[in-house]
């Protein structure tokens, strides 16, 4: 069975920043980090032009066999030479991204993961389990205990002993989570779409995978915004966005 894809913006006047392409034998998830409204990101692109060109070439790479450290890291060089000459990559704030990587292989599943987009795949009992890089959610508990404002995690972003997202820095790529796992049915998510779980409290990780394999992604998405449609002004479920770009790629064996 081919990858599925379905992605949609959280507000539709504005661009979709996740991203996501797949081959035959490989895909690849990414959801764009938005810098605050009154931050400059030093960039003159943004961040759905960022997403979509490191998502292609991370694409390239890994369908053509590289290691997908490797891949990654590759992408994240040509990425920022294609506006190394017009914006300013040392700014904090650059665009960059979260990401999943999957590839179709004769041992099984290859996986790359980095940052809070996650993956969840069948296990031997037909449960699901959990492949997430949870540095990005463990900080913001820690300094949410301190009483520490946005402003001290994002000054964690791509920093030794902080979190990581595929910016402008190739050392992004040795932080990922890689490995590989059998070749069973997986959803790979934005976390636009996995606040489903991890805010709404709808669904747990084996009945979203369980819905995304038997009617697709885009049930998912929707299931996402009409939770989001019943809590409009946030009050029973605060979150940072009202609605969130949600994107959702899904892989079935073929039986």
């Amino acid at each position: 069975m081919p990858f599925l894809i379905a992605t949609e913006p959280g507000d539709p006047g504005r661009p979709d920043e996740d991203f996501a392409a797949a081959t035959a034998t490989s895909a690849v998830l990414l959801d764009g980090a938005t810098a605050p409204d009154d931050a400059d990101n030093g960039c003159s692109h943004g961040v759905a032009w960022y997403t979509r060109r490191l998502g292609a070439l991370l694409l390239a790479g890994a369908d053509a066999g590289a290691p997908l450290r490797d891949a990654l890291a590759r992408a994240i060089a040509e990425a920022s030479s294609l506006h190394a000459d017009t914006c300013d990559l040392g700014n904090r704030e650059t665009p960059s991204a979260t990401v999943v990587v999957v590839r179709a292989g004769v041992g099984g599943m290859e996986y790359l993961v980095l940052s809070d987009s996650l993956l969840v795949v069948e296990d031997e009992g037909g449960g699901a389990r959990v492949v997430a890089d949870t540095r990005f959610d463990g900080l913001r508990a820690e300094l949410a205990r301190r009483g520490a404002a946005w402003d001290a995690i994002r000054a964690r972003r791509n920093v030794p002993g902080g979190f990581w997202t595929a910016g402008a820095d190739v050392r992004a790529a040795d932080e990922a989570l890689t490995g590989t796992l059998p070749a069973r049915s997986l959803a790979a998510m934005t976390d636009g779409a996995s606040r489903v779980a991890e805010v709404f409290g709808d669904l747990d990780w084996g009945q979203i995978l369980t819905l995304v394999s038997d009617k697709g992604p885009r049930a998912l998405v929707e299931r996402v915004r009409a939770l989001e449609a019943a809590d409009p002004h946030r009050s029973a479920f605060p979150r940072v966005k009202g609605s969130d770009d949600a994107t959702v790629l899904a892989w079935v064996p073929e039986s």
